[in-house]
């Protein structure tokens, strides 16, 4: 089961009367519950979306609820791009969390604006469940605009960073 499966039965759920779905493939076990009120904070009732290996083993991987669905209206609008004659390539969130620019508080952030990337590069942290997840770039460019402060909370296919 990859990130896409998870994403559509999230959402699956989200849409319909179920308040309660599990899944087992082998080891590997996933319960969605409907959240019973919204909570103040999404990001502490959201679930990491499939960390790599080495942060759990498949009986540790039972998370159990859906992030409740993210009210529309009351989202501040997104800050106008840099140059909008220009078209960026937008780096998103793949995980509902805490958005952090650098390794430590201490410690410079992985990118600014103006810095040059290439794949596989690491532009941020995104906490998850306790657990820190490297965010990595999947496109090559020149980073043009910081989307999200530190420490602040991210949904998913958010956009992070804008890049040239």
């Amino acid at each position: 089961m990859n990130l896409d499966d998870i994403q559509r039965l999230i959402k699956m759920v989200d849409e319909s009367d179920l308040d309660e779905m599990t899944i087992e493939e082998g080891e590997f076990k996933l319960t969605l519950k409907k959240a019973a009120e919204p909570s103040a904070s999404p990001a502490m009732n959201a679930m990491p979306m499939m960390m790599p290996p080495q942060y759990f083993s498949p009986q540790q991987a039972q998370p159990t609820q859906a992030p409740p669905p993210a009210a529309k209206s009351a989202e501040a609008p997104p800050p106008a791009p840099v140059d909008a004659g220009k078209k960026y390539k937008e780096v998103r969130s793949p995980m509902v969390g805490t958005f952090y620019r650098a390794p430590a508080p201490e410690a410079n952030p992985y990118v600014q604006v103006g810095d040059s990337i290439s794949k596989g590069k690491v532009l941020c942290i995104i906490e998850a469940m306790k657990l820190m997840n490297e965010i990595e770039s999947d496109v090559d460019g020149k980073i043009v605009k910081i989307l999200v402060e530190n420490g602040k909370p991210v949904e998913f296919d958010q956009v992070l960073f804008l890049v040239e």
